[in-house]
C-alpha cells in the first residue's frame, strides 16, 4: 500500500518507489507536515519538530498556559488563517458574519485505491499499469462548519504525488473564498535552497532563472487571465549546489491555465513555505450552503538526481498520465506545413493546393490552413467569431478543398481562435453583450480584438455548435487552437456586481467545458494548442492537447533556449517546433536539427523553394520519422546550458533500453583557432559499444560519456550535427 496510517504515532506516510511524504495529526488535532524526500521506510519523523517559547508568537487558546506551541513556527499541511501563523496562508475566507478566519483541524481521513477525480477541472489520471492510492484528509472549522478536504494521490512507480483541495460550506450562511491554495509544503530548514522558475515574454517564453532563497516572500504568478508568456505554473526548489545530474530537487507543477500564484517564503526561523494555486487577485468566490469549490491539481516530484532526474519524472508522467489523445502513444505525429508564414491571410483555394503540391515533394504529410479562411477576414481587424467558410477565398468550398488535398495523399488541418471576437463581425453585432466589457467604460483592445465571456453557457454552446459543424463537415485531421491576447475588462453580464470576482475562474471552467465537448468528442483529430505562441503552455492545456506551440519565435538559435527551458518539465513530444524563413543565414540542416527536438514541421512557402531545397527537406522529414521512436519516447538529456557562455548547444535523446540514442549539436559561436570541442554523452550503458551514424566508428558508452565526441572545427557558422548511436550487440 502506498499510503500507511500509524495509529500509535498518528502519522500518515505516502510512499512512492523512491520517496516518502509524511504528515502527523499533532497537538490539538492540527495537521502537521513532517517530511518529504528520499524513502524513509516506516520511520516516524515526529522527533524533528522541536517546540520552544519563541516569544511574541501566538498560541492557540486550547493550549492554555503552554507557550511552546505556536502555529507561527509549526510546519503545516495547510496553513490556517487568523490562528497565530503570520506566514503566507493557504486560505483566506470571509465568513457569513464578516469575520476573516479559518480554524481547520483534522476531523477525519480515509485511504482508497485509485486516483481521485476532479469534477470541474482537468487533472492527471491513473492507468491499468499504475499502482495508485488516494488519501483524503478532512479539516473542519467547528465554528463555521467550513470543511476543507485535502486530496493526495500516490503514483508509486512514477515517483509522483498529486495534490488538490476541495472547500465545502456545511454552514447556514454564504461565505466568500478570497484565496485558496492547492498545495502547502513547509520545510523545517530552507536557508540553503534555490528557487528555479521559467519567466519570459512573447517570443522568449520559458527562459530559466535561478535565485537564492532570502528572507522574503518570493512570488511567481500571472494575472493575465492565462498562465502567460511571462511566467509558467512550474517551480523547482533545490539544493544550492544542485546540478543537472546531482542534488535534491522538488518540483511543483500546477494543472491550471488561468491566473496562478506560487509564493515561497523563508521565515524568521529559516523555515521555508511554498504555497501554490489560483491567484487571489480579483478572486472572490461565493459558496452558498452546501456548495463545493475545487482547487486545481498540483503535481509534485522529488529526486536526488538533479534537474535531469526531475525532468525525467515529469516527462514520463505527463506522457502517460495527462492526455488521453491517441496521438500521445498510438499514432505517429505527421510532418506538417502551415500556411501562415507562406501566405498570411492572402490566399485562396488554388494557392493552398499549390503549396500542398510543393510540400508533398518535401515529404510533408499535412497541410494546415491558418488564419483568414472564415467570415470577413482579410486582416486581424475583423471576422473573429464568424466561424463559417469565406467562399470568396475558398471558392470550391471547404469539403472540396479537403478532397483535393487528400487526393495528394496528404491530410488537412485548420486554425481556430474560438475564445475571441472582433467588433467588426456578425457575432459582435448580434451579441455585443457576449464580449467582456465593463459597463460604461471603453474596452481595452489587444490585436484589435475582444475576449468572449467564456463563463456564459450561451457563448459556450455557440462555440461548440459552430466549431463542431466545421469539423464534421469535412475530413479534418488537425486543429490549431489559438488565443492571441491577455484578458482585461473582466466583467460578465450574467453575474451580479457582487460576484464579478468569480469571472476569471468561471471563464476557465467554461473553456474547459468547450474543450471537453469538442476535443474529447473528436478523438481522431490531432489538436495543437497555441497562445500567441507559448503563452498558455501548461499541464491543463496538455490534458487536452498532445502538443503545444512553443513560441511564435522560429529563429533556431533562439529556439535552443526556448526548448531548453520548456524541457525542464514538459516532454519534447509536446513541443511544437517548425522550420521557417526566420534566421535566413542559418542552414536548413541546422533548422531541422533544432525542429527535431519537437513535433517537426514547416512554416514557409514551399512553392518558393528550389528543387535542391525541397530534396533537403524531404531527407529531413525522413530523418524525423526514422528517429521518432527516440525523440518522442526516449529520455531527454540537456548536455549544455545555452544561457551560459559556450560555443555550442547540445542535447540528446536515449531510448528506454539504452540501445539507441540521438545526440544533437548546434555550433553557436565560432572562434578563430579555438580549442577542440568535445561533447560528452549521457544516459548510455557504460559497457556497451555504440556505432556512430551507422559507420565504422565504434566507442564504448563509458568513453562517450567520460571523454565525449569531438566536434569538427572547420565548419560554416551555425552548423549542426546529429550523431545516431546504436549498440553493436
Amino acid at each position: 500500500m502506498g499510503i500507511v496510517f500509524n495509529s500509535t504515532a498518528n502519522t500518515i506516510t505516502l510512499h512512492t518507489r523512491n520517496t516518502s511524504y509524511q504528515m502527523k495529526i499533532g497537538n490539538l488535532d492540527y495537521l502537521l507536515h513532517l517530511y518529504y524526500g528520499s524513502s524513509i521506510c516506516d520511520a516516524d519523523m515526529s522527533y524533528q519538530i522541536m517546540q520552544y517559547d519563541r516569544g511574541f508568537s501566538g498560541n492557540p487558546y486550547e493550549s492554555r498556559n503552554e507557550r511552546t506551541f505556536s502555529l507561527d513556527a509549526q510546519p503545516q499541511e495547510f496553513s490556517t488563517q487568523q490562528q497565530g501563523d503570520f506566514r503566507t496562508p493557504s486560505i483566506e475566507i470571509v465568513n457569513g458574519d464578516g469575520s476573516y478566519s479559518f480554524h481547520g483541524k483534522a476531523a477525519a481521513h480515509k485511504i482508497t485505491k485509485g486516483k481521485y477525480k476532479l469534477d470541474t477541472l482537468p487533472s492527471t489520471f491513473d492507468t491499468e499499469a499504475d499502482t495508485a492510492d488516494t488519501l483524503e484528509v478532512t479539516l473542519l472549522d467547528a465554528v463555521t462548519n467550513i470543511e476543507v478536504a485535502l486530496l493526495y494521490s500516490v503514483f508509486e512507480e512514477a515517483d509522483i504525488i498529486t495534490r488538490a483541495v476541495r472547500v465545502k460550506n456545511l454552514g447556514n450562511a454564504p461565505v466568500h473564498l478570497k484565496k485558496i491554495m492547492s498545495v502547502c509544503l513547509d520545510f523545517l530548514n530552507g536557508a540553503g535552497m534555490d528557487l528555479v522558475s521559467l519567466p519570459g515574454r512573447y517570443g522568449q517564453e520559458r527562459q530559466v532563472e535561478r535565485q537564492h532563497m532570502t528572507h522574503h516572500i518570493h512570488t511567481i504568478g500571472s494575472v493575465r487571465g492565462s498562465s502567460s508568456h511571462q511566467q509558467n505554473p512550474f517551480v523547482v526548489l533545490c539544493d544550492r549546489d544542485a546540478t543537472e545530474d546531482y542534488g535534491k530537487c522538488y518540483g511543483f507543477s500546477l494543472v491550471y491555465s488561468g491566473n496562478f500564484l506560487a509564493e515561497i517564503e523563508l521565515d524568521q526561523y529559516d523555515q521555508l513555505r511554498l504555497v501554490m494555486g489560483i491567484h487571489p487577485k480579483q478572486f472572490v468566490y461565493e459558496l452558498k450552503p452546501g456548495e463545493v469549490f475545487e482547487g486545481p491539481e498540483v503535481v509534485m516530484a522529488f529526486t536526488e538526481h538533479g534537474f535531469t532526474g526531475l525532468s525525467h519524472l515529469y516527462h514520463d508522467f505527463y506522457r502517460t498520465n495527462l492526455c488521453k489523445s491517441k496521438f500521445v502513444t498510438e499514432v505517429k505525429r505527421p510532418v506538417l506545413i502551415n500556411s501562415w508564414e507562406a501566405a498570411f491571410m492572402d490566399f485562396d483555394d488554388v494557392k493552398l493546393v499549390n503549396i500542398a503540391k510543393a510540400a508533398k515533394n518535401m515529404g510533408v504529410d499535412l497541410l494546415v490552413m491558418d488564419d483568414g479562411w472564415f467570415g470577413k477576414r482579410d486582416d486581424d481587424n475583423s471576422g473573429l467569431g464568424d466561424w463559417f467558410v469565406n467562399e470568396d477565398k475558398i471558392r470550391c468550398g471547404l469539403h472540396k478543398l479537403v478532397e483535393q488535398i487528400n487526393a495528394l495523399d496528404m491530410k488537412f488541418g485548420i486554425w481556430f481562435e474560438p475564445e475571441m471576437v472582433s467588433e467588426d463581425s456578425d457575432l459582435y453585432r448580434a451579441h455585443p453583450d457576449w464580449a467582456m466589457q465593463i459597463p460604461g467604460r471603453p474596452a481595452v483592445r489587444s490585436r484589435n480584438q475582444l475576449a468572449l465571456d467564456m463563463s456564459r453557457k450561451d457563448v459556450q454552446d455557440y462555440l461548440i455548435e459552430k466549431v463542431t459543424a466545421i469539423l464534421d463537415g469535412a475530413d479534418i485531421y488537425y486543429v490549431k487552437w489559438d488565443i492571441n491576447r491577455s484578458l482585461t475588462d473582466i466583467w460578465s453580464n450574467e453575474l451580479p456586481g457582487e460576484r464579478q470576482g468569480e469571472v476569471y475562474h468561471r471563464c476557465l471552467l467554461g473553456l474547459y467545458r468547450v474543450m471537453d465537448e469538442i476535443i474529447t468528442t473528436h478523438p481522431d483529430i490531432l489538436f495543437e494548442g497555441c497562445s500567441g505562441g507559448g503563452g498558455r503552455y501548461d499541464p491543463a492545456m496538455l490534458h487536452y492537447y498532445p502538443q503545444y506551440w512553443v513560441s511564435d519565435n522560429n529563429n533556431p538559435i533562439d529556439r535552443l533556449k526556448l526548448h531548453y527551458g520548456t524541457s525542464f518539465v514538459y516532454p519534447t513530444c509536446t513541443m511544437g517546433a517548425h522550420i521557417s524563413d526566420s534566421g535566413k543565414f542559418i542552414p536548413l540542416e541546422t533548422k531541422a536539427v533544432v525542429a527535431m527536438c519537437g513535433t517537426f514541421g514547416y512554416e514557409l512557402d514551399a512553392t518558393h523553394l528550389s528543387k535542391k531545397q525541397q530534396n533537403i527537406c524531404r531527407k529531413q522529414s525522413s530523418l524525423f520519422r526514422k528517429y521518432y521512436h527516440i525523440t518522442f519516447k526516449g529520455d531527454y538529456y540537456r548536455l549544455t546550458n545555452p544561457f551560459e557562455p559556450g560555443n555550442m548547444t547540445a542535447w540528446m535523446h536515449v531510448t528506454k533500453n539504452k540501445k539507441e540514442a540521438l545526440l544533437s549539436v548546434v555550433v553557436t559561436n565560432l572562434t578563430c583557432n579555438g580549442p577542440q570541442e568535445y561533447i560528452k554523452a549521457k544516459g548510455l550503458k557504460p559497457d556497451a559499444l555504440y556505432r556512430v551514424n551507422g559507420g565504422d566508428e565504434v566507442h564504448s558508452g563509458a568513453a562517450l560519456m567520460n571523454a565525449g565526441l569531438p566536434i569538427p572545427r572547420e565548419v560554416p557558422e551555425y552548423s549542426a550535427f546529429q550523431f545516431h548511436l546504436t549498440t553493436t550487440r
